[in-house]
């Protein structure tokens, strides 16, 4: 007699709902049945409101601050837990905390590594996530950790733009990786900005190692919070001669006043996924939804299938 896995179910908490829903969608279920019951002093008590035993349960949540997003999630886990799920899977489009990922100076937590073992605490049994701030961060967790990069689904509208003298430029020298990858399945051309900070979100003075003088230039990064450095490193090349820059950026954190600064950037276009929900919409800012690609790859997963062929980087 052959046993067939029962299908997941697809949950999301109260900040990642629209990108639930899209994934839902693509992966052709409804979206789970929760709701959340709030007390006055803000405490919070997620609840499942239909049957979860014996199955596969993705829970989709960005950890992006407040803490209450991770918190949501954490509480999710426990409660899917607890309601006997089979397997639990945390889908975290943007992992939050993540720049927290070594100790960069003394008496500093490594926030990374204490959200992994929160998460692997409260039950999960595998992970999702794309586009880490650091690689490394998935040897925080004992539990198998499915990493996508968003280059799955920047790539294809990069080319479609048809680009002549096209030039892949990083934003700090420890996003090169990420930019050179990027210019090998384009074939095109390296640059990198160099930075200083004197503090947090601050930049103190900016270099371009590099020529892009005549090109149309693509900067490469994971997130942009401030918008200080792509601002900046935009405004520094159309200075040197560059015919356009773009910029993509995988988790648009966009705080304080990053959208304004956009706007007066030299930037021809932010483009970016909805790992994060965006909190207005501007002319400048192009999101390329990364719901079908989530979608996929919880497919597979859900029927033991391969996803390395979704790893171009």
């Amino acid at each position: 007699m052959s046993h067939q896995e029962p299908e997941a179910k697809i949950f999301a908490c109260s900040q990642s709902v629209y990108l639930a829903e899209q994934i839902a969608k693509h992966y052709g279920v409804q979206l789970g049945k929760v709701t959340f019951s709030k007390y006055s002093d803000g405490e919070f008590q997620p609840s499942y409101e239909e049957s979860i035993r014996g199955i596969r349960v993705f829970i989709v949540c960005s950890t992006f601050p407040s803490a209450d997003n991770l918190m949501e999630l954490l509480l999710m886990i426990d409660a899917a837990k607890r309601a006997s799920a089979r397997h639990i899977t945390p889908v975290i489009p943007y992992f939050g905390w993540a720049r927290q990922d070594r100790k960069d100076k003394p008496r500093v937590p490594i926030g990374a590594k204490l959200v992994a073992k929160l998460l692997e605490a409260a039950g999960a049994t595998r992970i999702m996530t794309m586009d880490l701030h650091a690689d490394q961060i998935q040897g925080f967790f004992e539990k198998p950790v499915d990493h996508l990069f968003a280059s799955t689904i920047f790539l294809p509208y990069v080319k479609s733009l048809n680009l002549d003298n096209l030039t892949i430029a990083s934003p700090d020298m420890g996003g090169s990786k990420r930019a050179y990858a990027y210019s090998k399945f384009l074939e095109s051309d390296v640059v990198i900005c160099y930075k200083q900070r004197k503090v947090a979100n601050v930049i103190d003075t900016m270099e371009l190692i590099g020529e892009v003088k005549g090109r149309n230039v693509i900067l490469v990064d994971d997130m942009i919070d401030t918008g200080g450095t792509l601002a900046k490193a935009a405004d520094l090349m159309i200075e040197k001669g560059a015919l356009s820059v773009r910029a993509i950026c995988t988790h648009a954190i966009l705080s304080g006043d990053a959208y304004e600064k956009i706007e007066n950037s030299k930037l021809s276009e932010l483009i970016t996924t909805d790992s994060i929900p965006l909190k207005k919409q501007t002319p400048k800012i192009k999101v390329v939804s990364c719901a079908p690609l989530f979608a996929e790859v919880m497919q597979m997963v859900q029927h033991n299938n391969s996803i390395s062929g979704k790893f171009l980087m």
